[in-house]
């Protein structure tokens, strides 16, 4: 008898076992099937982005609609600053309202690397993990795999918690120390949403608020008028030629609208309360020599760094725009700091606190450009008059 019931004991935590086992399996492929026949969706939550001892957070609300439409939007909750992440048949844009301005890009985003919002990338990177590990946790169903930043090296992998409902709760990803350096916690996600197709249209962005959730049969509104920068720069890049021919840094997108004759005027003039200067050079790398200039819209300061690492650092106004602006833009989008930016081989271009930075170096790779980029934490160093 006293086998019988040692025996049944045996049974019975297999059996229990082998449940618990197939029932995470089973969450994993049916959240899989479920993101990846999806048509539409919209989700809504708070990303805390975190850099050394600095921490950004951004409220984000995220559309896509099959097979290739997406939109973003990243409002910055501390000075509610927002911008716009889209693609469309078009091409990729990074909107920011406040500017009335956008940057259009030729590029594969989102598919280049890893994206925290993005379910499919989420799921993506999941299934190519042949390691992944799966947990059960409180009810909760935690799965961890690798991620793909190639321009952050030090983000390793992503954990995402996973609710009973096959809805994403959280998204953390992770350094090489197992800290979380990107959080999303997503607090709404509707997997069945429709879209009037003008919902992906830039002009419709530019003349709704899009701080708000998307309904339902989104209508289409009056268009603005859209004025395009005859221009390939690097998100609207200032003019360093004559920098950049003194310190041998080449500026690799030629012509700058700014200081080319652009008639395009603008609403406002601003000065800089100040210059920022990197917390962080590369080893050897020192400043050489700094000019303050006026341009026609607000002022400009030069920086260059000379050393085996060196660079030129511009700093200048940001202006809004009278008529909504198109500016055609070198370069690939990434987070920088508070904001998001425009990235090349050897060069980064962002804007922040109302002021633009300009990073270009022929000797420092991306990653190197970043290290320095995110040392400027500066949150406002200008103003409008």
């Amino acid at each position: 008898m006293k086998k019988i019931f040692i025996l049944l004991m045996i049974l019975t935590t297999v059996f229990i076992t082998g449940c618990g086992k197939n029932s995470i399996d089973t969450v994993f492929k049916d959240l899989t099937e479920k993101v990846n026949k999806l048509n539409s969706y919209t989700l809504s939550g708070n990303l805390e982005v975190k850099n050394d001892n600095n921490s950004y957070n951004y409220d984000v609300v995220v559309s896509f609609m099959a097979k290739d439409k997406f939109r973003v939007s990243l409002v910055n909750t501390s000075n509610n600053h927002e911008q716009v992440i889209l693609r469309n048949d078009e091409g990729v844009f990074v909107l920011t309202p406040s500017l009335n301005k956008s940057f259009k890009f030729q590029s594969d985003w989102p598919y280049n690397n890893s994206q925290i919002y993005l379910l499919a990338s989420i799921i993506d990177d999941l299934n190519n993990d042949s390691k992944v590990e799966k947990v059960e946790e409180n009810g909760k169903y935690i799965f961890t795999s690798t991620v793909k930043y190639p321009n952050n090296p030090d983000l390793v992998k992503q954990k995402v918690t996973v609710n009973n409902e096959l809805k994403i709760e959280k998204v953390e990803v992770l350094n090489s120390k197992n800290e979380a350096e990107m959080t999303f916690n997503i607090a709404k996600i509707d997997y069945a949403p429709t879209f009037d197709e003008s919902y992906f249209e830039v002009n419709n962005i530019i003349n709704t608020n899009t701080n708000k959730e998307p309904t339902t049969d989104s209508k289409t509104e009056d268009e603005n008028n859209t004025t395009e920068k005859d221009s390939t720069t690097s998100a609207d890049a200032p003019d360093t030629s004559e920098q950049n021919d003194a310190t041998g840094t080449k500026d690799p997108s030629g012509d700058f609208a700014e200081d080319k004759g652009t008639t395009n005027t603008t609403t406002e003039t601003a000065t800089l309360d100040d210059i920022i200067y990197p917390l962080y050079l590369p080893s050897g790398t020192v400043l050489e020599e700094q000019e303050k200039v006026a341009k026609t819209d607000g002022e400009r300061v030069i920086l260059t760094f000379g050393g085996d690492k060196g660079f030129t650092l511009v700093e200048e106004t940001a202006t809004c725009e009278k008529e909504f602006t198109v500016i055609p833009t070198y370069g690939e989008p990434l987070q920088v700091n508070d904001t998001i930016g425009a990235v090349t081989d050897n060069s980064l271009n962002w804007i922040s606190g109302n002021v633009e930075y300009y990073i270009v170096s022929d000797v420092m790779n991306t990653e190197e450009l970043l290290d320095i980029a995110n040392s400027i934490n500066v949150s406002a160093v200008a103003s409008l008059k």
